[in-house]
């Protein structure tokens, strides 16, 4: 059986936090899916083909592929024949937080595993509401993205 992980989140935009994640990951799955969840009632920064597109140009394996989603996380899973959860930990904040998810994930699809992963040090900060604050105040928050993002 193939080892397929799902990397869910919005990444408006995406980090070189959750690049580092993903790469990290890379040795443990087979291939690793990076879920863009597409929610209408949210409004995001970057658009979804722009989001979709900084996202292929961050890596370069072919372990790794870019989608879309627009239903329930644990149901893009079945669809796609993916038996992991992939996430990354910044602080104990997260990790409250992606625990209930994972408990909640865990009792309406026993059958699909959450795998967390602490980020590393030096991108523990990063997160996308503040480098969108950053870019939406004319600030330079290249240190905190993907070389291919250039703004």
């Amino acid at each position: 059986m193939k080892r397929v992980a799902v990397f869910p989140g919005s990444f408006d935009p995406i980090t070189l936090g959750h690049v580092s994640v993903v790469e990290r990951a890379l040795p443990l799955f087979d291939r690793i899916v990076v879920a863009i969840g597409n929610n209408s009632q949210k409004k995001y920064m970057f658009d979804l083909d722009q989001r979709k597109n900084w996202i292929k140009g961050a890596f370069e394996s072919d372990k790794i592929v870019v989608d879309i989603y627009n239903t329930l996380t644990v149901n893009y899973c079945r669809k796609i024949g993916a038996n992991y959860l992939l996430r990354g930990l910044r602080n104990q904040m997260d990790f409250e937080y992606e625990h209930s998810i994972a408990q909640m994930n865990r009792q309406l699809a026993p059958e699909i595993e959450t795998v967390f992963l602490f980020t590393e040090l030096e991108h523990a900060a990063i997160n996308s509401t503040i480098v969108r604050d950053i870019i939406r105040n004319d600030g330079d928050a290249s240190q905190f993205l993907p070389t291919n993002i250039k703004f």
